[in-house]
């Protein structure tokens, strides 16, 4: 039901994958936000529901893949291969004309997905253009939660070192990405371990920073229902960073990172001097990821001759041909006329006479 007089607003749900972005777009949805339709389904992962619609997945899939940048990727540079979709025009077109109809159901949207954050100035670009204000949340989970869930839940084989990077690298970016611009309407920073714990006020607090009327008016069995929902065992992985055995350099400015991500949270954190504090955090980690690839292009050329040496091997016969395992110089030494009589009996050349001389 679409509630009269209640200004258009997209909140766009961002961070990284398991970090609690279900959690909170299932919570807004149940005091009466609206998830576009059809949902992404349940699965062991989550078996709550993602609440993500299946169009924004596919459609940020594609661009990703077009993009070649993985959904937890750990180059900077990848942000400007993503950068380059958001600036095209086609683009923004097509998301706000997906967005448009959706207001015929609620004028308060919930966009969510871990792939949101490579999109983010095209979503906000879109919502504008229908006229709607786009506000943004950031989950926070500990990082260590984070790269712990990803390697049990979706057997991840990429190391910790890299999950954490690219933790580093997707939150900081976020951050830099939802800063305030022209036509927004705010942003608040949410840590996982708040919504477990007092989903209420943490909630309560987002919906009027942000002006959500939808969560600021909600209605008594819209909270029970959230209450049904939320399961405090819902934290099922629980470590530390010094688990995660990272490179010193990486271990202290994920630590670094998490420390002033958390002062986000806070009220009144999110200050000018925090905003230079990130960018200097993002300068760090350029200089770390750029001398790491510097100096390891043997390691990157030694993956590259792997996978193209398996790809041979899964391309050829399982077995080779009895001629195929005789030594080249024991070949050679057959007549030609004898080679050519072994090729023609095993099927492996055809007689120029044709079959149907005498």
């Amino acid at each position: 039901m679409n509630p009269d007089g209640v200004p258009r607003k997209v909140l766009l749900v961002a961070g990284a994958g398991r970090s609690g972005t279900s959690t909170l777009a299932g919570i807004v949805s149940r005091l009466g936000m609206h998830v576009p339709l059809p949902e992404v389904p349940p699965d062991d992962s989550n078996p709550r529901g993602f609440s993500e619609p299946q169009w924004v997945v596919d459609v940020h899939d594609e661009w990703l893949a077009e993009a070649l940048v993985q959904v937890s990727d750990s180059r900077p540079n990848a942000w400007f291969d993503t950068g380059r979709i958001c600036s095209r025009e086609p683009a923004r077109i097509r998301v706000s004309e997906w967005l448009e109809p959706h207001f015929a159901e609620h004028p308060e949207l919930v966009v969510k997905d871990p792939r949101l954050s490579w999109f983010l100035g095209l979503w906000r670009v879109a919502a504008i253009r229908t006229g709607a204000n786009p506000v943004f949340a950031t989950m926070l989970r500990p990082p260590a939660e984070v790269v712990g869930s990803k390697q049990k839940y979706y057997a991840n084989k990429l190391g910790s070192a890299h999950l954490a990077a690219s933790w580093v690298n997707m939150l900081l970016h976020t951050e830099r990405a939802t800063r305030p611009a022209e036509g927004d309407g705010g942003r608040v920073f949410v840590r996982y371990e708040d919504l477990l714990t007092d989903w209420v006020r943490t909630t309560t607090a987002m919906g009027h920073t942000l002006g959500l009327q939808t969560i600021i008016h909600t209605r008594s069995d819209q909270i029970r229902e959230v209450h049904r929902f939320i399961d405090p065992h819902l934290r099922r992985v629980s470590s530390s960073l010094d688990d995660l055995a990272l490179p010193k350099r990486l271990h202290d400015l994920t630590g670094q990172t998490w420390e002033e991500l958390n002062k986000l949270a806070d009220e009144g954190g999110d200050t000018a001097g925090a905003h230079a504090t990130f960018d200097q955090l993002r300068e760090a980690y350029v200089e770390l990821y750029e001398e790491a690839e510097a100096i390891s292009r043997s390691t990157a050329e030694h993956a590259r001759l792997q996978g193209r040496r398996r790809a041979l091997a899964a391309a050829a016969p399982e077995t080779r041909s009895l001629t195929d395992r005789v030594p080249h110089d024991v070949r050679a030494a057959i007549p030609p006329s004898v080679r050519r009589g072994v090729r023609k009996a095993l099927g492996r050349e055809r007689d120029p006479a044709g079959d149907d001389q005498p």
